[in-house]
């Protein structure tokens, strides 16, 4: 894919992010992707599926041994709870209900949220709003390593541990790096999870919880599916701050390995990024891009040139809220 740079520090760059001048070119050029945006019909039977497949799942786990507690998690269990994060994700940008319903949006995060066993639809929207709006803000996007991170973690093996704990840093780094109030519905996403977390438990026992949760923390680490952590900012050729991937994955996770198209247009549901790219395949066709997550995640891994500092950062202004 090019040249690549030995880091010690982050990439710092002066210009603002580029979705936003490419996203006025293609409307520009392409006006009819404006009918792309809107809800997905579809997404919430979809999201509701799984999430009954999941409390299923619990019925069916809560006998086993905990080895096989644990092989389901890995192998099913948390494939589904990480595609249904993705699917908080896609919801976030209010693509299940529209932006008019946006209170039904939230509240249908919550219940997409059952499955994974700890609190996160309210915490991720709230901080995903800046990720899109600061791009690599220095801090403001919490999706950017720490310096800590950058600097200790910075060996093969101290970047495979890293993988591992992608969970935990994710959770903990906006407490430190931008920490927020907590709101109301966070506290009511809390309170809902708890409580049926404690029906499971109760009606069948602490297995089923541990399948749920153990899931959710192993496909967060070193999973395929978790290669699109890696592959959607970290710098693999200097200059380039965003990748898309187009592989067989997308089918699971929602289209977010689109993830040019989807920074470039972040009302656009998920089922219709690939035309996106169809329609506007010049903005997109020469850009470099993935072809495995399983590669990007073993590069990160044995390549000297990629670690957690291979990330673009930017000083940016407070957007005035309206």
């Amino acid at each position: 894919m090019g040249n690549r740079v030995t880091r010690d520090d982050f990439e710092w760059v002066y210009t603002e992010q580029p979705h936003t001048q490419r996203r006025k070119e293609i409307l520009a050029k392409y006006p009819e992707i404006k009918t792309l945006m809107g809800p997905d019909p579809h997404l919430k039977w979809i999201v509701s599926g799984m999430v009954f497949v999941q409390f299923l799942a619990c019925y069916l786990v809560k006998d086993l041994s905990w080895k096989w507690i644990f092989f389901w998690a890995y192998a099913f269990g948390g494939c589904i709870n990480h595609s249904l994060s993705l699917a908080i994700h896609d919801i976030s940008h209010n693509v299940a209900f529209g932006n008019k319903q946006a209170k039904w949006n939230r509240w249908f995060a919550v219940f997409a949220n059952l499955p994974i066993g700890v609190p996160y639809s309210a915490s991720f929207k709230k901080y995903h709003i800046d990720h899109h709006r600061y791009l690599g803000g220095d801090s403001l996007d919490v999706d950017i390593p720490t310096d800590f991170e950058g600097w200790f973690f910075c060996t093969p093996l101290r970047k495979l541990l890293w993988l591992f704990l992608q969970p935990l840093f994710y959770s903990l780094r906006p407490l430190y790096v931008n920490p927020k109030a907590i709101t109301r519905m966070e506290i009511f996403n809390a309170l809902i999870q708890f409580s049926i977390d404690l029906i499971i438990y109760c009606l069948w026992g602490l297995k089923p919880i541990i399948y749920l949760i153990a899931g959710t923390i192993l496909c967060m680490g070193v999973h395929p599916i978790s290669g699109h952590f890696i592959a959607e900012h970290y710098m693999f050729l200097k200059g380039y701050e965003t990748y898309s991937y187009y592989g067989p994955l997308n089918w699971l996770t929602f289209n977010v390995g689109y993830h040019m198209e989807h920074h470039d247009f972040p009302s656009i549901p998920g089922c219709r990024l690939p035309m996106v790219k169809k329609i506007a395949a010049e903005y997109y066709d020469n850009l470099p891009h993935h072809q495995s997550w399983i590669r990007v995640l073993w590069d990160f891994v044995f390549d000297d040139t990629i670690g957690p500092y291979s990330r673009v950062k930017r000083l940016c202004k407070l957007a005035k809220e309206s």
